[in-house]
Parts: structure tokens; sequence; C-alpha cells
């Protein structure tokens, strides 16, 4: 498992295409650079290591997925970036 961290600097856990949340919730799944949550709804653009909310791609739908769970971490946030875009509307 690999690290990335949203917007504003909360972390979250990638397991392949999986994206869990602090608490070990599945929180989406990423096709290509592009991350979706368990209804297929967009939730992100996948910009180096931050996953980032980009309005502009805010229309893209992916399939629906069945959740999974992980063991929660105790990572701390980081700082917030620069980057073009929103911070992603995923639950901590």
């Amino acid at each position: 498992m690999t690290s990335i961290y949203t917007k504003n600097g909360r972390p979250l856990r990638r397991d392949g295409d999986d994206l869990y949340a602090r608490s070990g919730t599945h929180v989406a799944r990423l096709r290509g650079d592009q991350a979706f949550d368990p209804r297929g709804k967009y939730v992100g653009t996948l910009v180096g290591d931050q996953l980032i909310y980009r309005s502009t791609q805010s229309a893209t739908v992916s399939s629906p997925f069945a959740k999974s769970s992980r063991v929660g971490s105790a990572q701390a946030n980081r700082a917030a970036t620069a980057q073009w875009g929103d911070e992603p509307p995923i639950p901590d």
C-alpha cells in the first residue's frame, strides 16, 4: 500500500486501484488517473500523489463497485497544495 493525499492534505491509502480513507473505509477506485466512488460518481483526479477534484471532469461516470474494508491508519495530514481544483468529496 502507498499513501496519497487530498488537496487539503488528508491521507488516503492506495492498494492497487483502490483508495481507502484513514478509517479503512473503501472510498474510491481509480480508472486511469480518475477516481470514482462506489456508485460510479467522479470524486477526483490523481495528480502525482494528490487527489484533486476538478469540476471540468465532474460529469464523468464509471461503473459501480462493491466496497471492501481495510484496517485504518494513524497517518498524519500534510500541508495543502496550491494545485488547480478543489478538495474531493470523500469522507474521512
